[in-house]
């Protein structure tokens, strides 16, 4: 006997040709609940393509009987070794109170407890969600569904009216471009090397971060490895600062995607010196806008930083999350772990 949703919706997976009426959902969803677009389909063609998702097993969509799209859900587990998994869904408003989202987030976690032998025996696995804290229809589904409050996170920005202070180095430091096609591989290493004191940090094998990252960067077309900054102590990274010129949501708002500072050369002044040339380069570029993502309560003080170097809280997002299987946690919880 057919449900009440399926007399009013086809389910099926996603396909590759079904990523603009994918992102026109996204961003008619994201419009009425934030005020802004999430998306786009160079973007959203980059994300599905990542080394490890499956469309045809990960993603569900709602389909009307005259073939538009009226819900989605995925989940994200592409990174070993696979004790934080990621779910996202979302419905046209026009169909809100169905109980279509509902459906979607139990789909959501049978998929994610399907995914449970990925991890390691006695490990505890955590389904989780995100969403702008300004997304209220959001976070209510969230809170009643179950899902319990675990981090926030700031998206923080900078717009500069005059050129930035010059850096400040440390002595024994210099910081410049990252040299294509040689230092790829270093970088990532460090990234690895400095995100084990950021909470929620698991160890992925290196050459699986190492494909997925450089997948995700090579297909961007606003890759410019000019824009990829490492603070060198002879022929040692000590810090980095990789950075974008644009992003989906303000093609003139630059993006720091990845900062970090290595244990050796902390409490130097390092990491200050590295957004000073950042956003100085920028500048010069005649980009006055930066912006980037920070857990709201970092272990290492990272919004203290970015607030001493001009920057603001721009929006906050709430992290939920739902516990999948009970167990010891391989996360980084202190830096004392």
């Amino acid at each position: 006997m057919q449900t009440k949703l399926e007399q009013h919706f086809h389910f099926r997976p996603a396909t590759l040709d079904d990523i603009p009426q994918a992102v026109d959902l996204f961003n008619i969803y994201s419009m009425a609940t934030v005020g802004y677009n999430q998306d786009t389909v160079d973007s959203l063609n980059i994300f599905w393509r990542t080394p490890g998702f499956d469309l045809n097993t990960h993603t569900l969509m709602a389909i009307t009987s005259d073939g538009r799209l009226a819900g989605y859900g995925e989940v994200w587990n592409t990174q070993s070794p696979h004790v934080h998994v990621y779910g996202y869904g979302c419905v046209l408003p026009e169909y809100w109170g169905m109980g279509l989202g509902r459906h979607l987030d139990s789909w959501i976690n049978r998929r994610a407890m399907l995914d449970l032998p990925k991890a390691p025996e006695g490990a505890r696995v955590m389904l989780m969600c995100s969403t702008a804290d300004q997304d209220v229809h959001t976070n209510h589904f969230l809170q009643r569904a179950g899902y319990q409050l675990e981090r926030r996170y700031y998206q923080m920005r900078i717009e500069m009216q005059s050129p930035p202070p010059s850096p400040v180095l440390p002595e024994g430091i210099l910081i410049r471009s990252m040299i294509p096609n040689r230092e790829e591989r270093a970088v990532v290493q460090a990234i690895d090397d400095s995100f084990q004191d950021h909470w929620g940090f698991v160890q992925e094998p290196f050459e699986q971060h190492y494909e997925r990252l450089m997948a995700y960067v090579n297909a961007r077309k606003d890759y410019d490895p000019s824009l990829w900054f490492v603070a060198m102590a002879g022929d040692r990274i000590a810090g980095f600062s990789l950075c974008y010129p644009s992003t989906d949501e303000d093609p003139e708002l630059a993006w720091l995607q990845t900062l970090g500072v290595l244990r050796p050369w902390r409490k130097q002044g390092l990491g200050l010196a590295l957004l000073h040339h950042t956003f100085g380069e920028f500048y010069r570029r005649g980009i006055n806008k930066v912006g980037l993502g920070v857990d709201a309560t970092s272990l290492t003080g990272a919004t203290r930083l970015y607030e001493r170097a001009g920057m603001h809280i721009h929006r906050q997002y709430n992290t939920y999350a739902r516990v999948l299987r009970d167990g010891v946690e391989l996360g980084t919880q202190t830096l004392e772990n």
